[in-house]
């Protein structure tokens, strides 16, 4: 189950994944359904009452994490059976060629000045990665998150054409959606959020430009409530199967993942960590 429109970043992780899974022999007659609504908390409220059902398995990410409280969903991811996480993927903070600031600096310089004047668009509801990043740079910069203008678009197809038509002052997404846009020059990235550089990207992390932050977005699977010991088993092996194969390697270097593997009690331990952390943001802009 994919909680999101087709075309995003989970409906894409999970359908790879499928195919991947189909090609290397690891599980056939996979179906991929998508069920969208409430920024993925009517899928996450399927999957709960799915109760001890072994053969459903739901693609989620960050972006559940926090629609879970924004929508202040009755269902809690903590109440799922933690299968594996998937992948990583850092944000880009983005322009477009047109746009008077050429590097990240010039940007947050005319942030500081007048904050709320200046939009930042994401392709997810508040709560989710595009939302929480510009919100923790705004902190990092020394500025109210309270008081950034954000505009939330429905997912990457909707926020590209606001990027290209100069409505927004900068969008904050993962760059993976637009590399088409960004290796042609009509979208021109600031600065990245990873560890690292991302790789087919000439621009600095935002580390390297003297902003302490580092910021992830991350998916996973998981599964209802209650499934058996045998389920899980059966889940986790066939995950890590595919995680194995030369076709997965092969589809994170061309969608530029960043291998994140973790299952058992690690994921369950990181997905614990991340529903802290998002609600102590969220509290704070007064969103939980």
């Amino acid at each position: 189950m994919v909680p999101n429109t087709p075309g995003g970043g989970y409906d894409t992780t999970a359908r790879v994944a499928a195919k991947v899974m189909d090609d290397a022999d690891i599980a056939a007659n996979l179906e991929v359904f998508n069920l969208a609504g409430a920024g993925g908390t009517v899928g996450l409220a399927r999957l709960v009452n799915e109760k001890g059902n072994g053969d459903l398995a739901m693609l989620m990410g960050l972006g559940v994490v926090g629609a879970s409280y924004t929508n202040e969903s009755d269902a809690k991811l903590t109440e799922t059976t933690p299968i594996a996480k998937l992948i990583e993927e850092p944000g880009a903070i983005m322009v477009s060629k047109d746009s008077p600031y050429k590097t990240i600096d010039d940007l947050v310089a005319a942030w500081k000045k007048d904050p709320g004047k200046l939009s930042v668009g994401g392709g997810s509801s508040p709560g989710g990665p595009d939302h929480l990043l510009p919100m923790q740079l705004a902190e990092a910069v020394g500025i109210d998150p309270k008081q950034v203008n954000f505009v939330s678009y429905d997912g990457g197809g909707d926020l590209l054409p606001a990027i290209l038509g100069n409505k927004l002052a900068f969008a904050a997404s993962g760059a993976g959606e637009y590399m088409q846009q960004i290796e042609e020059g009509s979208v021109r990235v600031l600065a990245t959020s990873g560890d690292k550089r991302l790789e087919g990207v000439d621009s600095p992390t935002l580390k390297e430009s003297n902003i302490d932050l580092i910021f992830s977005n991350w998916r996973g699977l998981v599964a209802p409530p209650e499934i058996s010991d045998a389920d899980k088993a059966k889940w986790t092996d066939a995950i890590t199967k595919m995680h194995e194969s030369a076709e997965w390697k092969e589809a994170l270097k061309t969608n530029g993942w960043t291998d994140a593997f973790m299952t058992g009690d690690d994921f369950s331990a990181f997905l614990t960590g991340q529903d802290e952390r998002v609600a102590n943001v969220l509290k704070t802009l007064g969103l939980a």
